[in-house]
C-alpha cells in the first residue's frame, strides 16, 4: 500500500492514523459481535463484546445495547446505571426515561422508579405508560390513593388499556372497594374475557361481594384457563370450605398440594373422613380473602 501512496503522490498513513484505523475496526468487530451474539440468545457473550467496544469508543448505542443485554442476563442495576448514562447524553429522551422505570421495577427501586417517571411526564404529560408507570411505583410506596389517581389518568389518557384498568381493579379491591373493581373488572370482561388475570380479578370481586355461586364458576373459567392456577384451586376451596362443601374443599386443597406441595406442606398426610375438616379448616385458615 505505501508503495502506490508512493507512486501516486499519496502520503503515507502515520502511526496514530494506524492506531486509529485499529481502534476503529476492533470497535466494529466487538459491537458487531456482540448484536450478532444478542440475536441468537447469547447474552453473557454479548455483554462481553459490548463491554470491550466501550472501552474503545464512547458510543451511545452500544451502552443501549449492553443495557438491554445485561437486563437479559439479570443484571438490572448494571443496565440501569447504562441508561442513567443515556439519560445524562439525551434528557429529552422519554423513552429512556421509561426503560429506567421498567428497570428499577425489576429491583423494585420504587424511588428511581419514581424519579424515572417523573422526567418523562417532565418531557410528555399525556404519556399513559409513564403515568401507570408511575401508579406502579406508588403502590410499592403503599400509596394506593395516588396509585388510584395515576391510573384513573393513564385511563383518560389511552382508552383501551387493559393492563392500568387492570392494575386498577386489582387495587382498588385491595383498598376494599369491591364496586369499583367491579366495574372495571366488567368493563374488562367485555374485550378481554379470555385473560387469566382478568378473569381471576372477577372471581376474587364476586366472592368480595359475597356472591359465592358466581365466584366458584368464576375460579372455575380460570382453571378451564389455566389448570395450573395454584391460587384459583386454593381461593376456590376456601369459598366452599366456608360453605359447608367439604369434599369439594378437600379435592380442591390436595390439587393445589399436588401442584406446590411445599406451599401447603402443613396439611398434608392422612385424608380420612375423620380428619378432612381439621386438615382442610388448615390449609384455608390463613388464606387471604382476597389472594392477595
Amino acid at each position: 500500500m505505501n508503495f502506490f501512496k508512493a507512486l501516486f503522490g499519496g502520503e503515507e498513513e502515520t502511526p496514530e492514523q494506524k492506531r486509529q484505523a485499529d481502534e476503529a475496526r476492533k470497535f466494529d468487530m466487538f459491537k458487531y459481535d456482540g448484536v450478532r451474539a444478542a440475536k441468537i440468545g447469547q447474552h453473557d457473550y454479548a455483554v462481553k463484546c459490548y463491554e470491550e467496544a466501550l472501552k474503545l469508543r464512547d458510543d451511545l448505542e452500544v451502552r443501549d445495547y449492553l443495557a438491554q443485554a445485561l437486563i437479559r442476563t439479570g443484571r438490572t442495576a448494571e443496565a440501569f446505571a447504562q441508561l442513567q448514562r443515556l439519560a445524562e447524553a439525551e434528557p429529552g429522551n422519554k423513552a429512556i426515561w421509561l426503560q429506567m422505570a421498567n428497570v428499577a421495577y425489576m429491583d423494585e427501586n420504587y424511588d428511581a422508579m419514581d424519579d424515572a417517571c417523573g422526567h418523562a411526564m417532565q418531557i410528555d404529560p399525556n404519556d399513559a405508560t409513564a403515568h401507570y408507570l408511575k401508579a406502579k411505583a406508588c403502590i410499592g410506596h403503599a400509596d394506593m390513593i395516588g396509585a388510584i389517581a395515576m391510573l384513573t389518568k393513564a385511563i383518560a389518557l389511552k382508552a383501551d388499556y387493559p393492563e392500568a384498568t387492570l392494575l386498577r381493579g386489582q387495587t382498588l379491591l385491595k383498598m376494599g372497594d369491591a364496586a369499583g373493581a367491579d366495574a372495571d373488572a366488567t368493563a374488562l370482561m367485555a374485550g378481554y374475557g379470555a385473560n387469566e388475570d382478568v378473569m381471576m380479578l372477577k372471581a376474587r370481586v364476586e366472592r368480595a361481594k359475597g356472591n359465592a355461586d358466581a365466584a366458584i364458576e368464576a375460579y372455575g373459567k380460570v382453571i378451564d384457563a389455566n389448570p395450573f392456577c395454584i391460587d384459583a384451586f386454593k381461593e376456590r376451596g376456601a369459598i366452599k370450605y366456608e360453605n359447608g362443601d367439604m369434599s369439594g374443599a378437600q379435592a380442591d386443597a390436595e390439587k393445589a398440594m399436588e401442584l406446590e406441595p411445599k406451599d401447603m406442606a402443613a396439611v398434608s398426610g392422612d385424608y380420612s373422613a375423620e380428619g378432612v375438616e381439621q386438615k382442610v379448616k388448615q390449609a384455608y385458615s390463613n388464606l387471604n380473602p382476597l389472594g392477595l
